[in-house]
């Protein structure tokens, strides 16, 4: 059975794996400086947004769902600064890092019910409804890379 006739929780995980795929996917064959190359006025960079998205991985699963405060998970207190790339930052090990959060974001989940609630600066949420924020907003993010991917790799 594939995740378009599973249950709804195999259909919920599916969707953010193909999302999660869509991210890690922006940088296939592209070289360093490809990858952090800036087009917007905004610090959005291919690298950026998988450095993103794994902030995002963080913020939901370790922090809110298994309860790490963001010093414990490594992450920044702003959203603006997941963005921000340092030397240290490589196709390689942001792509690293980002499949050992999904992973871990994944072992997180399986210990949770869907309608399980967590803490949220807006109240609290459900394992669902984080599923469903993750897939919107992984995939928005997927969409401005596509973007940016194709103008990057036009100029050559």
């Amino acid at each position: 059975m594939g995740i378009h006739t599973a249950g709804e929780r195999a259909v919920l995980e599916g969707l953010v794996d193909v999302q999660r795929r869509e991210i890690a996917g922006l940088l296939d064959g592209l070289t360093e400086e490809q990858a952090r190359r800036r087009l917007v006025p905004s610090l959005t960079t291919l690298l950026g947004l998988v450095t993103h998205a794994t902030f995002v991985e963080k913020v939901w699963f370790h922090h809110r769902v298994q309860g790490l405060s963001r010093l414990e998970v490594g992450i920044p207190e702003t959203v603006e600064e997941s963005f921000v790339l340092t030397d240290e930052h490589t196709v390689t090990s942001v792509l690293e890092a980002h499949a050992a959060a999904c992973e871990r974001s994944r072992v997180i989940a399986a210990e949770h019910d869907l309608d399980e609630q967590f803490p949220w600066h807006h109240g609290s949420v459900s394992l669902r409804f984080l599923y469903g924020h993750l897939i919107a907003e992984l995939a928005r993010h997927a969409g401005h890379g596509d973007i940016l991917r194709e103008q990057i790799l036009a100029e050559g």
